[in-house]
């Protein structure tokens, strides 16, 4: 993603790789939720005939299109209102997804193929953000060789864990060759780096940014585009199964407003960011401004299917997932009906898929 958890910060935590599917209690027909979360969910939290989507999100600027349509409340003209539930750790945005426990979320591409391989009804329907994932070094650290016997810190079954795995790969090195330090929250993260707690981590925007600002000597190792290419995925909108098939209008709703909030923040990114830094972003203004064209919304990531599917690979060799997700866990139907319906927004839009 985005680091896919609330506005709440948590204490430091460090994870194997394993324990974060432990965590999520899917394998189990109950689940144990997150000390003061259980309070705030309603028993069920999906129904046909509802007009209130619960949803939880990340935050980092890939969430930048789901925070405009609840701050700017882009759902309400269709009749939609999304509710937010905030979570204390990324581990726990996919325990309520997974669970059913909310509707939606905002989520990293990498906790989705976690999901689907664990058996959570959940589709992949629509974009959220891409780019934005940046592997920086400390002073010192210039190239994949100088992590070596080094501490990167990261979340755990995240994009941000993928693309250094995926970068030490492509120099012929792996995860035996550094020390994976795994982090609950954005801003723990960065501070870590700031503070030289760690000597390099992969980071989403606007914190990526802030960090290269904020240590002198700090180099971009990879913003993932040397990897993946322009455009790449980070951060995607999935929806439950049930939800999908008993209120698809609730779901394009929602997927309409993330491509007007999309417009408005191409057209007016300053605007954007001060109606969202603070209550979703832990950074300054400025260092979100700085960071803003790293990591843009696009809603429609039809061309990034391919690149979602492949990057399940890097999780099966990780040990999250047993087997690879097929076309079917991305429905992009009912992105494919707001596009037809709105055209003239659709035609708007700066970003979108070229081909598909």
């Amino acid at each position: 993603m985005c680091e896919r958890h609330g506005n709440t910060h948590a204490n430091f935590l460090e994870l194997s790789r394993r324990g974060f599917l432990k965590g999520s209690g899917l394998a189990s027909a109950s689940i144990a939720l997150p000390a003061g979360l259980a309070a705030m969910l309603m028993p069920a939290a999906a129904h046909a005939e509802s007009t209130t989507i619960k949803a939880t999100h990340g935050s980092g600027l890939c969430n930048l299109g789901f925070f405009l349509a609840k701050k700017r409340e882009l759902t309400k003209a269709d009749g939609v209102e999304l509710d937010f539930i905030i979570t204390p750790t990324n581990a726990d945005i996919a325990t309520l997804f997974g669970a059913g426990q909310v509707d939606m979320s905002v989520i990293p591409y990498s906790n989705f193929l976690t999901l689907y391989d664990a058996g959570a009804p959940v589709k992949i329907v629509a974009g959220a953000g891409v780019e934005g994932c940046i592997v920086l070094g400390g002073p010192g650290i210039k190239t994949a060789a100088d992590l070596k016997g080094k501490t990167i810190g990261t979340f755990q079954a995240d994009t941000l864990e993928v693309l250094p795995y995926d970068y030490l790969k492509k120099a012929g090195m792996s995860f035996k060759d550094v020390k994976v330090r795994y982090f609950n929250t954005s801003p723990e993260l960065a501070q870590a780096f700031i503070s030289g707690g760690v000597d390099a981590i992969c980071h989403i925007e606007p914190y990526a940014t802030q960090c290269l600002e904020s240590r002198k000597g700090s180099t971009v190792l990879s913003d993932g585009r040397d990897i993946y290419g322009a455009r790449y995925s980070d951060c995607v909108l999935a929806a439950r199964t049930p939800l999908i098939e008993k209120n698809p209008k609730a779901v394009k709703a929602v997927i309409k407003a993330m491509m007007v909030a999309q417009g408005m923040a191409e057209k007016d990114p300053d605007s954007a960011l001060r109606d969202t830094v603070g209550t979703y972003y832990k950074t300054t203004l400025e260092a979100a401004k700085l960071a803003a064209s790293k990591q843009p919304v696009m809603i429609d990531q039809r061309n990034n299917t391919q690149f979602i599917l492949d990057r399940g690979q890097s999780m099966k060799e990780l040990g999250y997932v047993k087997k690879l997700a097929p076309r079917q866990a991305i429905d992009w139907t009912l992105l494919e009906q707001v596009v037809a319906e709105n055209k003239a927004l659709f035609d708007s839009l700066k970003l979108k898929s070229t081909t598909v």
